[in-house]
């Protein structure tokens, strides 16, 4: 079983955000869209799902230079465990900053920015490449001494104390706001107000913004998102806008110390010959949310095929361990499709519904492949049939529907 903390409080995850929306709806606030918190909680399945096998290198590799490299052989107690989880947060702060200060790492980074509201939900908008540029940020823990299993402890209670900070429900902490990061820190931080960018890297604290020149406190209401919206509500092109982005600028410098100067100086750089730095602009006055508009029905379609999905995936994380590599892939195949195919469903693609047809067999045939054991063949099958067909007439009905407001508008 996985006992990663951040695996374990997933269910937590959904109570907090489900008391969230009920706070924000006393406070008049409309805090969630469908499409935007969906795609946020996508990117985060996504992350996970790929983090089973990222995960093999950044541990992987972090035990290597414990076990043959460790200057010190550092006891695992109470204590040396507090100790490292301040050294985490030093090296949480400086693998943050460097993800937004170069080019390359922001990459991996921007995927957690891109949402234009700031909830819970945006918490679970997670990257499925930052691990790869921030992963060395912590060799030097294991140089010193910290066994692996009090740093994946370490780094998920860090990660779970990250997820209450996303809220605009609560207001400021009093003289918590002078060590610790909080949801007041922590809004200016996914600010795109020129005044906001590169401030409050903390993770658990916020002293070290204070200490190194980039704590900004919260004063006027920031404008949440990127400085270029992402504009889709598909997760895997979330997570690949950016490169995509210095793929082609990339093509317009012609000489490869410019290039190389590029993917590691600042995002918005440019050689001066291309315009130099490009530097944030103050946000327009008439600037609009991405949203897009899709009937109820079909709304109600995702939140219900949403719901299976998300208990494939606890299921999946839960007993990752007992899996092995072609089941690993393959659902891990069939959860990503899932989520770009609802992205395909709130965007209005032509290419959802038949995808979305082979998509519904696809995921019945993983759940029977995975449900063998849990069920008896003949009750699974009639489960699975029953799915099935009412995910078709569904499908079916609401493109009845489209056809028929099409011919009474013409």
């Amino acid at each position: 079983m996985n006992l990663s903390p951040v695996v374990i409080a997933i269910p937590m995850y959904f109570i907090l955000m489900a008391i969230e929306m009920i706070a924000l709806r006393f406070q008049k606030h409309p805090g969630y869209r469908m499409n935007d918190a969906i795609t946020n909680i996508n990117c985060g399945v996504i992350s996970q799902v790929t983090g089973v096998f990222i995960k093999v290198l950044s541990i992987g590799l972090y035990t290597l230079i414990y076990q043959h490299l460790a200057l010190f052989q550092i006891p695992s107690n109470v204590w040396t465990f507090l100790l490292l989880f301040l050294l985490y947060d030093f090296c949480y702060y400086w693998a943050h900053r460097m993800s937004h200060e170069i080019n390359l790492f922001w990459g991996g980074h921007v995927v957690h920015h891109s949402s234009e509201e700031y909830n819970l939900s945006v918490a679970l908008r997670q990257s499925s490449t930052q691990t790869m540029w921030t992963f060395f940020f912590y060799f030097p823990l294991a140089l010193l001494g910290f066994d692996p299993i009090m740093l994946v402890l370490a780094s998920g209670i860090n990660l779970l104390y990250q997820f209450w900070i996303h809220t605009e429900v609560i207001g400021r902490m009093g003289f918590l706001e002078k060590f610790m990061n909080t949801p007041s820190h922590h809004r200016v931080h996914h600010g795109r107000n020129p005044k906001y960018i590169d401030k409050n890297h903390g993770g658990t604290f916020i002293l070290f913004d204070k200490w190194f020149g980039t704590f900004q406190e919260e004063e006027e209401k920031p404008t949440y998102g990127i400085t270029t919206p992402v504009k889709s509500w598909n997760p895997v092109w979330v997570n690949l806008a950016h490169y995509a982005s210095m793929k082609e600028e990339m093509k317009m410098i012609p000489n490869w110390s410019d290039r190389v100067k590029y993917l590691f100086y600042k995002p918005g750089w440019l050689p001066d010959y291309l315009g130099g730095y490009r530097a944030p602009k103050e946000v327009e006055p008439d600037f609009r949310k991405f949203d897009t508009l899709v009937p109820a029905a079909m709304n109600w379609y995702v939140f219900a095929q949403y719901i299976l999905v998300l208990v494939l995936t606890g299921f999946f994380l839960f007993k990752v361990e007992t899996f092995t590599w072609l089941p690993k892939v393959l659902v891990s195949l069939i959860i990503i499709w899932t989520t770009v195919s609802f992205s395909g469903i709130f965007e209005k693609r032509a290419w959802y519904a038949p995808q979305e047809i082979a998509r519904i067999m696809a995921f019945a045939g993983v759940v029977f492949f995975l449900a063998q054991t849990l069920l008896p063949l003949p009750a699974l099958g009639v489960v699975l049939a029953i799915y099935c067909l009412a995910s078709f007439f569904w499908l079916w009905k609401n493109q009845q529907l489209k056809s028929e407001f099409h011919s009474i508008s013409m």
